[in-house]
């Protein structure tokens, strides 16, 4: 047989064995970024939802030690820039010793760290932290 022969014969094997491995490849990483996507979205969907403990009429004590105790496991996913806007929201807390702080510098707090959420899940995002309203229900 001749080296034109055998690359006949084993070129398309080698093809389709290499296209087989990159498809297995880029399809578990793919899995990998949806199954990491899903449970970022699941946990700053908990700690948006404890952020309540801080805004309006819906502040209390046991939904900030929630808060606190998502945002420590935070650590182990947020981006930088989540857990930046959440350090700087807490050092807001920390610093008013129990009074609110003022209302457009908490604010701009709490809309920080939903957009940084939002830019981690999306990548893009052209909302700004003014963008974000919370509004008491009585």
């Amino acid at each position: 047989m001749a080296l034109k022969d055998y690359l006949l014969l084993f070129l398309p094997l080698i093809a389709a064995g290499l296209s087989s491995y990159l498809t297995y490849l880029f399809a578990i990483r793919s899995k990998r970024q949806e199954s990491i996507f899903k449970f970022k979205e699941e946990k700053y969907s908990n700690l948006l939802i404890l952020l309540q403990g801080f805004v309006g009429k819906t502040v209390n004590g046991n939904t900030k030690r929630k808060f606190f105790d998502e945002q420590y496991r935070s650590w182990l996913y947020s981006s930088d820039e989540v857990v930046r806007a959440i350090n700087y929201m807490v050092k807001l807390v920390i610093d008013s010793k129990g009074s609110a702080p003022e209302q457009d510098v908490g604010r701009k707090a709490v809309g920080d760290i939903v957009l940084a959420m939002r830019r981690d899940l999306m990548e893009k995002t052209d909302l700004t932290y003014k963008d974000f309203t919370y509004t008491d229900v009585v």
